[in-house]
């Protein structure tokens, strides 16, 4: 972490102090979530696999949220809620008026409201008086937040929907305690590239799922590029074999173009790290072409592979063909 980002992070702390003496069980629960192993970057994953999971890319070829059916936008709050226990074990919770809280926390039960629109989180009559983890992500923005609320009557909005759900006041969001406020959200790649690029990678009709992952790579280069994206673009159920070494698969042919494809294998990340590209993290790709160093490139940074020394490629430098990365383990379960 960034020194500035820890002094963000103080910063919000001191700010909460009153909240937190009023409150010992929010802080207890926000401390325990936010000194989890790589909490901030394991929960911006789930957010990110579960969008992926509803879009469904490689069944439907979908990659926006606003293509998703009106139940399914419904149905994201199960699935948000799901896989963040899933990641983070959390225990279940307790059933309070009929209604099973989500988590068990320490001990002190958590109910998981998420919403795609800021504000947006709807909290049943039966939560008052305990503690909700609110979610938000927003895929157009790239941006997630959570915090924890103390649900309380007159901090929310009368009235509801038919299931008598509320939301919180806009004056009263102060009464949240941000875990994460506007953070980076990993990005949706196929959802921001411009119109003709997008249409240049996913081509029309059926068996063209190798060239579109071919495409995706050549295309787009130096950015992160999610499993999400990937799936998308093969549209099949095995889309990590079009991305490995083999005849007429998406490493080999673009190897030949100077251009290679590094995963979120250590030894990967090592290489874009000291060449100067972008790293991929947790399930994520990113493509660079790259071309022997020669004396014109000066300083510029620089990684040894195959016994020669490669630096990243400017639009100036020549195709030459790439060398390989090293083999990694497991590359299916990155």
């Amino acid at each position: 972490m960034l020194p500035f980002e820890e002094d963000a992070k103080a910063a919000t702390w001191i700010a909460n102090q009153e909240l937190f003496q009023r409150d010992p069980e929010l802080l207890k629960v926000a401390e325990h979530i936010r000194g989890l192993d790589r909490s901030e970057e394991r929960f911006a994953a789930v957010l990110r696999d579960t969008i992926d999971q509803l879009l469904n890319g490689e069944a439907t070829g979908r990659y926006a949220w606003k293509q998703l059916f009106k139940t399914e936008k419904t149905h994201a709050g199960t699935l948000v809620e799901i896989n963040l226990q899933r990641e983070f074990r959390f225990d279940d919770g307790s059933d309070v008026n009929d209604h099973p809280m989500d988590y068990r926390i320490l001990g002190i039960d958590v109910d998981c409201k998420f919403s795609q629109d800021f504000g947006g989180w709807m909290i049943p009559p039966e939560a008052m008086g305990y503690l909700c983890l609110l979610v938000w992500a927003d895929d157009y923005k790239s941006r997630w937040s959570a915090g924890l609320f103390r649900v309380q009557a007159d901090w929310l909005n009368t009235g509801g929907n038919r299931d008598k759900k509320l939301t919180v006041k806009a004056e009263h969001r102060d009464k949240i305690f941000w875990l994460w406020r506007d953070a980076k959200l990993p990005e949706n790649v196929l959802l921001h590239l411009p119109e003709a690029t997008r249409n240049q990678i996913l081509l029309k009709g059926s068996r063209k799922g190798q060239k579109r992952v071919i495409e995706l790579f050549r295309l787009v280069q130096n950015r992160r590029i999610g499993r999400g994206a990937v799936r998308t673009a093969a549209q099949q159920l095995d889309y990590m074999a079009r991305l490995r070494e083999g005849d007429g698969r998406a490493r080999t042919v673009l190897r030949k173009d100077g251009i290679v494809i590094a995963g979120p294998y250590s030894k990967h990340q090592a290489i874009a790290r000291q060449i100067g590209a972008e790293v991929p993290q947790r399930g994520e790709f990113v493509s660079f072409r790259v071309v022997e160093a020669q004396p014109h490139h000066a300083d510029r940074p620089r990684v040894e592979l195959d016994g020669k020394y490669w630096v990243l490629a400017t639009p100036d430098d020549p195709a030459e063909e790439a060398p390989r990365l090293p083999k990694v383990a497991n590359e299916s379960d990155a």
